[in-house]
């Protein structure tokens, strides 16, 4: 059987407990000292102290730190020794406390190193740390047109949850040159399953509105989208030399296969059918501003960040009487070579839409949540009875399950409507076999021009062709 010599503190403030934690059957020869720090049933912390002792020496001390009466001989190194560690360990536990940090004994030690090598840990801070390197990097990109507000906007969310990963590990002064590979695979799993830290940190979450709180478990390609670009900042110190090498760069090529892969479901859309339903369904009246956008957004086929910032001023009207759309996708807009605008006509019911909304959708401005805009489009689908089922990889199986397209469905499904119903009225380019697919003879012999462009969209959203004057009114056609 081990024997158990056990030192016991009390800090009059709080109700921690420390005890000299000693699990050793040795009666002779030093021993190595290890001390626990207890607070009711939750909190375990073990440090090791690094001191030897005798079992001897420690016999002279009772369980509470004191010597034992009438003992005037002991090691006064001994207690020395152990009064300071257990001065560290009481403030390095109220230091993990008010930072909110997690209560594992790896935090502790790192906790407790700082406390007894202060100008170690203060040239450590005098240096940028990973998070204030990262969010320059954020910053500078930004300012320098490589990424568009969009995804600036995507970049400060990594930055966030690392900042929370980090904080919660007890790593938030790590540097850059620190962030291991196993820190990859660790803030992989911390992205998943997100939302198991919202009620255990309160505080960390204490700013992140509750529309943006995680709730549940991320899906595969969102958490491949967020190391990715970590992954590029990383990359961006490498090439300044400001670190050896990425740690992306030190993960097994298998392994970094499976971390960084990506897995697209079978593509699902609405049937031309199923959108001349949603089109000819009657609603009530709180869900008419939803199936005006839906239809509208469908009619476009354009992003929502994009519809979102649509208004009249981007509508136009051609020498022809073709009444369309203009914009610079917000995506592409400061990586592009040039400012072409996306241009699309409007067939007839969505010209209809325009004209009696004017591009008022409040409801898209917020497009999560339980009443929010995509919410909403799966009660209209569910209203309008598309329920037509389709394949989804539910990564926990690790299999396809089948749901009705109406409880799935998102903005996005506007956008693969859009993309699959117009694919489906032109004829394939590559077909008569004069050019290999891929060719870009083809692409310089013809284009479509907006004329083209409207029969063919009049064709496959079944709508009338029409003329309209500069005041969106139809004539004849």
């Amino acid at each position: 059987m081990c024997n158990f010599i056990k030192f016991a503190q009390r800090n009059t403030e709080n109700m921690e407990r420390i005890i000299l934690y000693l699990r050793t059957p040795a009666k002779s020869g030093e021993i190595k000292v290890r001390l626990r720090l207890t607070e009711g049933r939750e909190v375990a912390l073990f440090h090791k102290t690094g001191i030897k002792a005798t079992a001897a020496d420690l016999a002279k001390f009772d369980i509470d730190g004191r010597l034992k009466q009438r003992v005037s001989v002991y090691n006064y190194e001994l207690a020395r020794s152990l009064e300071e560690e257990i001065r560290y360990m009481h403030e390095a536990y109220a230091n993990m406390k008010e930072k909110g940090l997690d209560m594992t004994s790896d935090i502790f030690e790192k906790e407790i190193a700082d406390l007894k090598n202060p100008k170690q840990a203060e040239r450590k801070a005098a240096g940028m740390t990973l998070l204030q390197r990262f969010e320059r990097f954020i910053d500078d990109s930004f300012r320098d047109g490589i990424i568009c507000e969009l995804r600036y906007k995507h970049y400060r969310a990594v930055l966030t949850k690392l900042h929370r990963y980090l904080t919660i590990n007890g790593m938030s002064q790590m540097a850059p040159a620190e962030f291991t590979e196993e820190n990859i695979l660790n803030f992989r799993l911390f992205i998943f399953d997100e939302y198991k830290y919202v009620d255990k940190y309160p505080k960390l979450y204490k700013e992140c509105n509750e529309r943006n709180k995680p709730k549940q478990r991320l899906n595969l390609n969102t958490v491949t989208t967020h190391l990715k670009k970590l992954q590029t900042f990383f990359n961006e110190l490498e090439s300044r030399d400001e670190i050896i090498k990425s740690p992306f760069r030190k993960i097994g090529t298998e392994r970094k296969k499976a971390v960084m892969r990506t897995m697209f479901d079978e593509p699902y859309f609405l049937y031309s059918a199923e959108l001349q339903k949603v089109l000819n369904t009657k609603v009530s009246e709180d869900l008419q501003e939803v199936k005006d956008a839906f239809l509208l957004q469908c009619a476009l086929g354009c992003r929502i960040g994009d519809f979102q910032s649509l208004s009249m001023e981007n509508v136009a009207v051609s020498p022809e009487g073709i009444a369309y759309i203009h914009y610079l996708p917000d995506k592409t807009r400061d990586g592009q070579e040039t400012n072409i605008e996306v241009q699309t006509p409007l067939v007839r019911f969505a010209l209809e839409i325009v004209k009696r909304t004017k591009f008022n959708f409040p409801i898209t401005k917020y497009p999560c949540g339980q009443s929010g805009y995509n919410a909403k489009i799966k009660t209209l689908l569910r209203v309008c009875k598309i329920d037509r089922k389709v394949p989804i990889y539910d990564d926990t199986i690790k299999d396809n399950t089948y749901k009705a397209i109406h409880d799935i469905a998102s903005s996005k499904l506007c956008r693969k409507t859009h993309v699959d119903i117009m694919n489906k009225v032109q004829v394939n380019m590559y077909a008569a076999g004069l050019h290999k697919e891929g060719s870009g003879a083809v692409t310089r012999y013809t284009k479509l021009e907006l004329k083209d462009r409207f029969a063919l969209m009049c064709t496959a959203f079944g709508q009338p062709s029409y003329k309209a004057d500069q005041n969106l009114k139809i004539r004849k056609a």
